[in-house]
């Protein structure tokens, strides 16, 4: 209501709400059953098109660049989308009261293990424990998505193809989080609505080491236990050095493809291991056991990753800022970069409803009375 379009990102133009809401609509969006208790975050232009039961459209792309609003469609059947995330709550669940419970990750700080394993088992329990930890949050994100589909909520429009999708507000990507070959990979893919939102809240807003500021905020919202400050103030460093480590290497690996896949091997292995050394804190929770493990490991990729800081060239932008610190974290540019792409959003959707139905504010201000 007080900034120009053309101060806005395009993900924040599509966000904007132009119309001061009315209690009943601000109270209704603060304490829903999914902002207040479950999950998953959901933006209120998207909750109030829901709730206002609006139709939603299709836009794409057309050769000159520009969207072009397509046909009004009715919402399709989410069966299908919701049977499928039910099967996959019902695996998670299976394999986390099964294999879970046989792969503790306090076994990662046994003094017995500590002393006797090798190098290569110890990493290798440290990956297989922590795969294990998944599938709980799998089936409750998961299965929160499912709900929303099955109550109407969620559906995004179409995809060029003219197939449905249901992922407005899913919060994961399971293939893409275990086949992830970069920190960047796993961050695109896991709890995307609150990684959004703390890009929208944070990052862009920030006007210093937005990175830094950003993570620190994803601590303090989880919660106070002292391992969360832990895992995140080590993912800073882990995000920063990963960001060095792939500018600086990944354009010599492209071709010939024998050559990409050889990296794509050697970046999942080293993704997966310092994604698991950097969370077990988060599992974890308090200080002893967490510094426990690190000692245990040496402080080895923190000692890593400050040496690639300080030994690999930093990019200058052209506002001679460094690009770790210009370059917007990666799950926020590739959601805006993927939704841009697609030629249309629930965002773009929104506007494209509000645009056709210019009275609709004034409909509902009066049905509200």
């Amino acid at each position: 209501m007080f900034r120009k379009d053309e101060e806005l990102t395009p993900s924040q133009r599509g966000l904007a709400v132009r119309r001061m809401p009315s209690l009943l609509e601000y109270v209704s969006y603060t304490c829903n059953f999914m902002g207040i208790l479950a999950g998953p975050l959901c933006s209120y232009k998207d909750y109030i098109t829901f709730i206002e039961g609006r139709p939603s459209h299709m836009s794409q792309s057309s050769e000159n660049g520009k969207e072009e609003p397509q046909r009004e469609r009715a919402d399709p059947s989410p069966n299908a989308a919701v049977t499928e995330k039910l099967l996959v709550c019902g695996l998670s669940l299976l394999f986390h009261l099964t294999i879970s419970n046989m792969l503790p990750v306090e076994y990662n700080i046994d003094e017995h293990f500590q002393a006797t394993a090798s190098w290569p088992a110890k990493a290798t329990y440290l990956y297989v424990s922590l795969l294990a930890a998944r599938p709980k949050y799998y089936f409750a994100w998961t299965l929160a998505d499912a709900i929303n589909n099955a109550a109407g909520f969620g559906f995004r429009g179409y995809d060029r193809n003219g197939v449905a999708r249901w992922d407005l507000i899913s919060n994961l990507r399971i293939q893409q989080i275990e086949m992830s070959t970069s920190f960047k990979m796993f961050l695109d893919n896991w709890n995307i609505q609150t990684a959004l939102w703390l890009k929208r809240v944070c990052y862009e807003r920030a006007t210093f080491s937005p990175t830094t500021q950003t993570f620190f905020l994803s601590a303090i919202w989880h919660g106070v236990y002292p391992g969360y400050y832990l895992t995140f103030l080590t993912g800073v460093l882990m995000t920063l050095a990963a960001r060095a480590v792939r500018s600086n290497f990944r354009h010599y690996f492209i071709e010939p493809p024998q050559l990409k896949l050889f990296y794509d091997i050697i970046t999942w292995a080293a993704t997966q291991i310092t994604i698991s050394y950097t969370v077990v804190p988060f599992v974890l929770l308090s200080i002893k056991p967490s510094f426990t493990f690190y000692s245990s490991w040496y402080y080895c990729l923190h000692i890593c990753s400050i040496l690639v800081l300080l030994l690999l060239p930093v990019k200058k932008s052209p506002r001679g800022k460094s690009t770790q610190e210009n370059v917007p974290l990666s799950w926020a540019k590739k959601f805006d970069e993927r939704e841009n792409s697609l030629g249309q959003n629930s965002f773009s959707t929104t506007n494209n409803v509000c645009n056709q139905n210019q009275d609709a504010a004034s409909r509902h201000s009066s049905l509200t009375q």
